[in-house]
């Protein structure tokens, strides 16, 4: 006879203080998925979405790494229950990727001539003045302004 699986989550001690909000970003991110693509591009689609899960992942990121409000044991149920993106977390604590949108913008093998995204180059540096990553929408997560 196959287990039954039961819904029933031990939510850890603190989850009453983020749930509205991680709530919120969950019905944000339905309303993203479920818009309509009318004269949109293809790429354009995805925009939406990639935006509100970093929202999700860099809310949970500040509650933990920046101002101490959460405890690891929550931080951890969080990860594990896919509200934040564990591998985006574990970039933004390297130098230099502190403000990185979203991870394909450094893959280069999703690039010309195998580089990083555009909105990787410093604002400063850059030859044109507003640039939009083809993959997340971005407009520029690098570092240095």
């Amino acid at each position: 006879m196959p287990k039954v699986k039961t819904n029933r989550v031990n939510y850890p001690e603190g989850w009453e203080l983020i749930e509205p909000t991680l709530r919120e970003l969950q019905a944000r991110m339905r309303e993203a998925e479920n818009d309509t693509h009318d004269d949109k591009r293809k790429c354009e689609t995805l925009w939406p979405i990639f935006k509100v899960a970093h929202q999700k992942s860099r809310y949970i990121f500040d509650l933990y790494h920046r101002r101490n409000e959460i405890s690891k044991e929550l931080y951890k149920f969080c990860l594990d229950q896919g509200y934040a993106d564990r591998n985006l977390i574990a970039r933004w604590k390297k130098l230099g990727y502190e403000r990185l949108c979203c991870l394909r913008c450094m893959q280069p093998r999703d690039h010309n001539f195998a580089t990083t995204c555009m909105c990787r180059v410093p604002k400063r540096m850059r030859e044109e003045k507003v640039i939009e990553c083809v993959h997340c929408g971005c407009r520029g997560c690098a570092s240095g302004d």
